[in-house]
C-alpha cells in the first residue's frame, strides 16, 4: 500500500517525467521505487518533525497547557518537514 509521499512520486513521475515512468513500468522497477520512497520519506519527516519539535520546544507538556498553541505549532512542523521531504525525495 502506498503512502502519501509514494504516491505524490507517482503522480510526479507519470505528470513530469513520463519516460521514466513508463520505462520503470514496463521493467517491474516502478513499484519497488515507490515502496523505497515511500519508506524513506516517511522515516525522514518522522526524524524531521521530531528534531524540530525538539529544537522548537513542543512538549507534551505545552500539549497539556495550551493546546491551541500546541496545535498551531505542531501544524506549521508538519508542513516545514513535509516541505523539505517532497523537495529533496519526492519531486527530484
Amino acid at each position: 500500500m502506498e503512502n502519501r509521499f509514494a504516491a505524490a512520486r507517482r503522480r510526479y513521475l507519470r505528470t513530469h517525467m513520463d519516460g521514466i515512468y513508463t520505462g520503470m513500468l514496463l521493467t517491474g522497477t516502478l513499484e519497488p521505487h515507490l515502496a523505497e520512497i515511500g519508506e524513506s520519506a516517511q522515516a525522514m519527516f518522522d526524524r524531521l518533525v521530531e528534531q524540530m519539535k525538539k529544537a522548537e520546544g513542543v512538549t507534551e507538556q505545552l500539549k497539556a497547557e495550551n493546546q491551541m498553541e500546541w496545535v498551531g505549532r505542531m501544524n506549521s512542523i508538519r508542513s516545514r518537514a513535509e516541505e523539505v521531504v517532497f523537495s529533496e525525495l519526492v519531486y527530484c
